[in-house]
């Protein structure tokens, strides 16, 4: 009967550790166009004009539906057969793009309902009193949509974090396909994919923890005292 090999765990938590600011980066960087794109879409949708609208939401529905690791291989593989100068795109760069737009059809139904949230009264409170339309939204409705649009935009990148594991496919090496690589030299996948597992907990811990604290912060100034 086998046995758990602590020793041999203990000693590759360091070299899966070191891998940790490629998942983050790959993670943040993607996050932060997905949410320029995720708004773009948002007020599509909420567009009164029916085609923008439309199109908002064809972008939402292909997005959605189709597997985040289908979407990477387009892009990297498939795209420089159309366009040759993309077959100079590194791996990590594909992988950004394709999780900025996947992730962003997600923030823009989260971004879209933040906006709706909001009372329209405010709006026409505004403009009652001479306010432009885009000074309304700047200083009234975006600061209230941020605070109920945190948590769940928070959540979807929690889920990229983890769903950017796939991008070994690409031959990106994180900290899943560090785990792989230890496990196919060693033969210990059962220890080696624990750590890799207790890696990622601990990722998420610590996100989810600076996530109460930015939502308690978001929220102190609407909250009655």
């Amino acid at each position: 009967m086998s046995t758990l090999d602590f020793q041999y765990m203990i000693e590759i938590f360091p070299e899966i550790a070191k891998y940790i600011p490629i998942t983050l980066f790959l993670a943040i960087v993607s996050m932060f166009f997905a949410v320029i794109i995720g708004l773009i879409v948002a007020f599509g949708r909420r567009s009164k004009n029916g085609f923008i609208s439309w199109l908002a939401g064809a972008y939402i529905s292909v997005f959605r539906g189709v597997p985040t690791v289908v979407q990477l291989f387009i892009i990297y593989f498939g795209l420089p057969q159309f366009f040759p100068s993309m077959s100079m795109l590194s791996a990590s760069t594909a992988a950004i793009i394709g999780f900025s737009f996947k992730e962003a059809s997600y923030l823009a139904e989260i971004f879209r309902a933040g906006l709706d949230s909001v009372d329209t009264g405010q709006i026409e409170a505004g403009l009652s009193v001479g306010m432009k339309p885009w000074k309304i939204y700047q200083t009234v409705i975006i600061p209230q949509a941020i605070v109920n649009a945190v948590p769940g935009t928070l959540n979807v990148f929690v889920s990229l974090v983890k769903e950017s594991s796939i991008v070994f496919t690409l031959g990106v090496t994180e900290v899943f396909a560090s785990g792989k690589l230890l496990a196919s030299s060693s033969m210990l996948y059962f220890e080696t994919y624990v750590v890799v597992g207790f890696v990622y907990w601990v990722i998420i811990v610590l996100i989810s923890w600076l996530q109460t604290k930015l939502e308690g912060k978001l929220s102190a100034p609407y909250k009655r005292s």
